[in-house]
């Protein structure tokens, strides 16, 4: 049974993603189950959505990953905000903009 809720490497889960993963023991045990790493991308994906509806939809869709197995969310590029490696050449070209700053 998992007793303190457990974040990624760089995100911390917000308040509903934590109460939606709490409210379900079976999803909140495939979430521990993952390594820090996967939660940080499961996070930051959940935090890249810029409208509310977006951001339910889909913390709904990695409930539903998580129960189909999934250790990362699909089609995602990854998170940009890890300090322990450098961005892939794909996220440098198309998420950071030509002055170093972040866009998400």
């Amino acid at each position: 049974m998992v007793t303190d809720f457990l974040h990624g490497t760089v995100h911390e889960a917000a308040e509903d993603l934590q109460a939606a993963l709490q409210s379900d023991a079976i999803a909140l045990e495939l979430w521990a189950s993952l390594t820090p790493l996967g939660r940080n991308e499961f996070i930051c994906w959940v935090e890249d959505a810029k409208q509310p509806t977006t951001r339910r939809r889909r913390i709904e869709r990695m409930r539903d990953e998580l129960f189909e197995g999934k250790k990362r969310p699909c089609c995602w590029a990854g998170c940009i905000h890890r300090t322990d490696k450098a961005p892939s050449r794909w996220q440098q070209t198309v998420l950071i903009d030509r002055r170093g700053k972040r866009s998400l």
